[in-house]
């Protein structure tokens, strides 16, 4: 959480406030405009914004005459991350005093075209740009339509980048649903598939540092040389759970040793006292400079230099990640410190985490709330303890998680908000990357439990995710097709039984 106070005393011209129903009460009764600076502490241009774009005098003099400022940390706000991921790194938002959205901007904006853009909505406060909402057309049916099931197949084969790997866009990572498809195609014989699949890991081979271990975020230039060198724990989780799968089918044993060095790097530098994981390590050594050299150095010569700011912030998500890619570990080397290393992380979350009988909270304290990422990714990580274990508490505990969220995260019509409603004028919506891993993980659940609540909860957020307005609302996303065919064959399974 970033307190007023504590902004306010880093740069005293602006008294930064909280992303909250305060803030919008206060725009609305002073009849002023609201600027949302939605950071992460570990942004290299974030950093170079808040030392530049905000300490300009007639910035601030425009900032502090016509707009409530407000500041919110993209790991600490799960909620505002998802709804602005588009937008990041960092995301400018302005709102209409009435909450309604003005403008949206991505990444960092230097002084001059800040003036430029704040003058401008002051002279005309009409929304630029599409304003986020909720589909106006839901399907009726959770399975996904045969049209939309042939162009998502078609957009996932037309979007790669055969030369390097990766989607053919400008930022290289691995795209964890494209990924898992073509494994899927690979494993059923489709040589094309497996081409895409190996040349996708083999390029992020590249994100993986090779000092420290870890995963870098991505890379840009269109190439997997060009890293930026943030780390954060989702990304971790998903690399090695990416490639055990691959290790798992291809035998190959660099895929193996991928794995190992992002597991190494959390236990060693990732791993909070009492037992949870931090979230996130900086790009930079220093804020707002690029760190190039830094990373080019050995380990003897970063360390007597010092290392990138690791976030002291322990959040149940984070956490949860952490548990899933120490048990998939485990599952490939059985080493048994692995295991009591994600137990012990199970423990803290339980104790400094919970909430209720069932959910979970994101951080010690949070500001608004609860949220759906920590709760999905905690009932994961215990279906996964499970399935290794056959631990039947932590199945309860799986299923409870799941019915927290039926109970609290439920939108009306279909699908799952990202957070309960905190009172402010934005409406809670479902984000596409949340609901596609909550339908995976509720089909999941079903699966081993055939509780018919799960299934119908799934069933919920598929109406939701295979309408045509969201289905197709990316350039490419297999993870629709992912959860069609499961899907499909579950009902055909217990049609025959």
């Amino acid at each position: 959480m970033i307190s007023t106070q504590v902004a306010a005393a880093d740069d005293p011209a602006l008294t930064w406030r909280e992303h909250d129903k305060t803030s919008f009460e206060q725009a609305r009764q002073q009849d002023k405009f609201m600027l949302l600076d939605l950071l992460a502490v570990w942004c290299h241009w974030c950093h170079v914004m808040e030392a530049s774009t905000y300490e300009d005098p007639a910035v601030i003099a425009l900032l502090r005459e016509h707009f409530i400022v407000m500041k919110a940390d993209h790991d600490a706000r799960p909620d505002l991350a998802e709804r602005y991921r588009d937008w990041g790194w960092p995301a400018t938002i302005i709102y209409a005093p009435d909450g309604t959205e003005l403008l949206k901007r991505a990444g960092y904006i230097s002084p001059e075209e800040m003036r430029v853009i704040l003058q401008g909505i002051i002279d005309d406060p009409s929304p630029q740009g599409s304003h986020l909402a909720y589909p106006e057309n839901i399907n009726e049916d959770p399975l996904l339509d045969p049209e939309i099931k042939t162009r998502l197949e078609e957009r996932h084969a037309k979007r790669f980048d055969y030369q390097r790997g990766g989607l053919d866009i400008g930022q290289k990572f691995i795209e964890r649903d494209s990924m898992v498809w073509d494994l899927k195609l690979a494993a059923q014989g489709d040589t094309q598939a497996e081409q895409r699949a190996r040349l996708t890991l083999d390029g992020a081979l590249n994100l993986i540092d090779p000092v420290f271990g870890g995963a870098y975020q991505y890379s840009t230039h269109g190439d997997w040389q060009h890293p930026h060198y943030e780390k954060i724990m989702r990304v971790q989780s998903r690399y090695v759970d990416l490639y055990l799968q691959a290790y798992r089918q291809f035998k190959e044993p660099r895929y193996l040793k991928a794995a190992e060095s992002i597991v190494s790097y959390l236990l060693e530098f990732m791993s909070a006292p009492g037992g949870g994981f931090y979230n996130s390590q900086d790009a930079d050594l220093e804020p707002g400079k690029k760190a190039h050299a830094y990373y080019a150095l050995d380990r003897k010569a970063r360390l007597e230099k010092g290392l990138p700011r690791i976030a002291p912030q322990v959040y149940a998500s984070a956490t949860g990640y952490a548990i899933d890619a120490l048990l998939q570990l485990y599952q490939v080397t059985q080493s048994p410190a692995l295991l009591q290393r994600a137990e012990q992380a199970m423990v803290w979350v339980f104790t400094e985490r919970r909430l209720g009988q069932a959910g979970f909270r994101h951080d010690r304290v949070d500001t608004a709330g609860p949220y759906l990422m920590d709760n999905l990714v905690m009932a994961r990580a215990l279906l996964t303890y499970y399935q290794i274990t056959n631990d039947q508490q932590a199945l309860q505990r799986a299923v409870a998680t799941a019915g927290f969220i039926d109970r609290y995260l439920k939108h009306p019509r279909a699908g799952l908000v990202s957070a309960a409603d905190n009172g402010t004028p934005l409406k809670p919506l479902p984000q596409l990357d949340e609901n596609i891993a909550a339908a995976q993980l509720l089909l999941d659940l079903f699966t081993v439990t055939r509780q018919p609540q799960l299934m119908a909860l799934a069933e919920h957020t598929l109406r939701y995710l295979n309408s045509p307005e969201v289905a197709l609302s990316r350039i490419t996303e297999a993870g629709l097709l992912l959860l069609d065919q499961q899907y499909r064959a579950l009902n055909s399974d217990m049609a025959e039984g």
